[in-house]
């Protein structure tokens, strides 16, 4: 089974609660306005991988505590994205997945890939992003619609810490010397870090 990806991080600290490895899929027919990655929309771009390959990848790779799953439109890659988080899972880690769709359209619709996609998630964010809603003042989402659904035990005690949690960024510098970004924030702390490196 493969899925058309736009990059997989190993390791991180900014896509969700503790260390973790990242998965960011490629296609999104939402298309929200001011999306921050629209390079993902497009089920042209990025490159196809196996599940075998990511689920061995992860598991051999840094030691983390879960993945995430981000886009693109994670439940447009639903029956593949299940599979992976069952075999990792298996192993103990958690899941984390994101969705421009809300939960009860999800649930609503009743699909078995979108079902198993859910059946795996510890922590799913949905809602599409709106940008005259934009706020960065909880981790991990861009405007105030956004909600937090704790669909296991996993997580739950970051339901009365979420507020105190501050989003984050990390810059990651590529051996041909590209500059790589992955996380949230303002503006301000974009213009911040780019002075400092210029001075």
């Amino acid at each position: 089974m493969k899925l058309r990806i736009h990059q997989f991080i190993p390791f991180t600290r900014v896509e969700g609660p503790g260390e973790r490895a990242c998965l960011q899929v490629q296609g999104c027919p939402i298309r929200c306005s001011g999306c921050a990655v629209p390079f993902t929309w497009s089920t042209k771009g990025g490159y196809d991988v196996t599940v075998e390959e990511l689920a061995q990848k992860i598991i051999a790779g840094p030691k983390v505590e879960g993945i995430t799953f981000l886009g693109g439109e994670p439940f447009e890659q639903a029956e593949a994205l299940a599979e992976l988080g069952a075999r990792l899972k298996e192993t103990g880690l958690s899941v984390m997945t994101f969705s421009g769709y809300v939960l009860e359209d999800i649930k609503s619709a009743n699909r078995k890939d979108w079902n198993d996609l859910l059946r795996v998630t510890d922590l799913l964010i949905d809602g599409p992003f709106q940008k005259e809603k934009r706020d960065l003042s909880r981790p991990w989402v861009g405007s105030s619609n956004q909600r937090y659904h704790f669909l296991t035990d996993r997580y739950a005690y970051l339901k009365d810490e979420l507020t105190n949690t501050p989003n984050r960024m990390e810059i990651t510098l590529k051996p041909d010397g590209r500059v790589f970004a992955n996380g949230m924030a303002t503006i301000e702390d974009l213009e911040g870090l780019f002075n400092e490196l210029i001075k």
